[in-house]
């Protein structure tokens, strides 16, 4: 199969879709792997080490979308890529559907099967392309709400860790996943004030037995969410439903009621936000101040640390890239875990959250393969 390896458009991502290690084993089972120039600079990869590796180096990415079989890369195709997009062709990315009707309407248009990292699936549970991205966001959230909080980055000029004598600041995490276990972990350990909320009687278990009793672990009633908030200098949006819309538990009223130069780090960005008050932003202009507090929704936060989240994505993703380069849309018919990525195939929506999040009819997956 032909494997395409674009550079990265989106503003500031810095990521690759494979490392130079990663084509070598695709070169090594016969397929053609074909890297967009430059397409690893970000991570220290050059040209020579992709060509070391086996690939062939294509100047122009626009020869590359539409000769490719199978594309691999990080982030959702921007506008002008999807305009190369074609019938029976295979797409293997990050792509966070629910809130991106016109995502949607592109990738139906092209008869592409977009299979998205986000929503595969594994036996044991979890979800284990999004897991090594999810661990550097939520490492990422809290170095990037303790900078917001400087106060000539508009925040409360809170020290996270506080020193002897004064406070430390109040970090509150909503959502105990992978994200918001690791903003504990990182909150924690600069010295923080950390209350987790969670849904999930077990995910709390789990985290009070992880960190003891130094962590704040407190069912997510609206009220308890309120109240949360209201204290916070920090909070963290780490909410998930697997490839729907981020449910809204910060209402603007709420943001109204918070400290004047508090924080909120949305890290459920990508699926919409979990804050009414929240729309996208960029590495080049992160945050903006709505209801007086400091708002940073990044929606490639991993893309800023390219060499740590592109290597840690690939040791997740290589084994079902090379599962779809050598038995194509097989590779999905006979694992329902892996399936379960399709959100996209042949002008058919095959993810039920997506679908319910557009208002879109949906197709079972499985039925669409066949």
């Amino acid at each position: 199969m032909r494997v395409g390896v674009p550079k990265e458009t989106k503003a500031r991502e810095h990521r690759v879709g494979l490392v130079p290690a990663s084509v070598r084993e695709l070169v090594q089972r016969g397929h053609a792997v074909w890297v967009q120039a430059s397409a690893g600079a970000g991570i220290g990869a050059s040209d020579a080490d992709y060509e070391a590796a086996g690939a062939r180096i294509v100047a122009e990415a626009e020869g590359l979308w539409r000769e490719a079989e199978l594309v691999v890369k990080v982030k959702e195709p921007q506008p002008a890529e999807r305009a190369w997009l074609s019938s029976g062709q295979l797409l293997f990315c990050y792509l966070h559907l629910a809130p991106d009707v016109p995502q949607t309407d592109d990738l139906l248009r092209s008869g592409v099967s977009a299979i998205a990292y986000e929503t595969v699936t594994q036996p044991q549970g979890g979800l284990p392309l999004l897991a090594p991205m999810s661990e550097v966001a939520g490492r990422l959230s809290v170095q990037a709400g303790a900078h917001c909080l400087l106060a000539h980055q508009g925040g409360r000029g809170v020290l996270l860790g506080g020193v002897p004598g004064v406070a430390p600041a109040s970090v509150v995490v909503l959502g105990g996943g992978m994200v918001g276990t690791h903003a504990v972990a990182m909150a924690l350990g600069l010295g923080a004030r950390v209350t987790v909320l969670d849904r999930s009687v077990d995910a709390l278990r789990r985290l009070w037995m992880q960190f003891g009793p130094a962590l704040q672990t407190v069912y997510a009633t609206q009220e308890a969410v309120e109240q949360a908030c209201m204290q916070a200098d920090l909070v963290i949006g780490s909410v998930l439903i697997p490839g729907a819309a981020a449910p809204k538990l910060i209402t603007r009223d709420l943001v109204r009621r918070m400290r004047p130069g508090a924080v909120i780090v949305d890290v459920a960005i990508d699926q919409g936000g979990c804050s009414e008050t929240s729309q996208p932003t960029t590495h080049d202009a992160p945050t903006y101040v709505e209801e007086g507090v400091v708002h940073y929704a990044v929606t490639n936060m991993p893309g800023a640390v390219p060499h740590t989240s592109t290597h840690a994505l690939n040791h997740a993703t290589l084994p079902y890239v090379l599962r779809l380069a050598d038995q194509g849309l097989a590779a999905l018919r006979e694992d329902a875990h892996f399936r379960a990525g399709l959100n996209v195939h042949a002008g058919q929506v095959t993810h039920a959250a997506v679908a319910r999040a557009q208002g879109r009819v949906h197709t079972e997956a499985l039925a669409a393969l066949a």
